[in-house]
């Protein structure tokens, strides 16, 4: 069982700057891949981007590419989302997903509980 608990949501300007954290029960990163998705109001959930590797290879969605980057602090079993140059349309409730190295992330295998971030002057 894999438990992951997010952190570091909140009200930002356009334009501002935020970075969401995510802990990771056990010794999540030997087996699993941590990445981000996000449902914004009246829409589906989306994948935002991660880490595909053990490599650590990153991957990201066009919407964010460029302006999202999403670390890892083994030492701590964390992973990050900082996000930069926000938009309204960012806003969104953002999860924290696992999935097990080598499988696809169209179904993680665990979710954490999901952060808000809006974006609003």
């Amino acid at each position: 069982q894999v438990q992951l608990v997010e952190s570091g949501g909140g009200l930002v300007q356009p334009g501002g700057s935020l970075r969401l954290s995510c802990a990771a029960s056990g010794r999540t990163f030997s087996t699993y891949a941590l990445g981000w998705f996000r449902q914004a109001p009246g829409k589906e959930r989306e994948f935002v981007g991660a880490i595909m590797s053990s490599a650590g290879d990153t991957y990201y969605a066009d919407s964010v590419k460029g302006r999202f980057t999403v670390s890892t602090d083994n030492t701590k079993n964390t992973v990050y989302l900082q996000m930069i140059s926000l938009k309204p349309e960012d806003t969104a409730v953002y999860y924290c997903a696992a999935v097990k190295y080598g499988r696809s992330w169209s179904s993680p295998d665990y979710w954490g509980q999901g952060t808000q971030v809006t974006v609003s002057s």
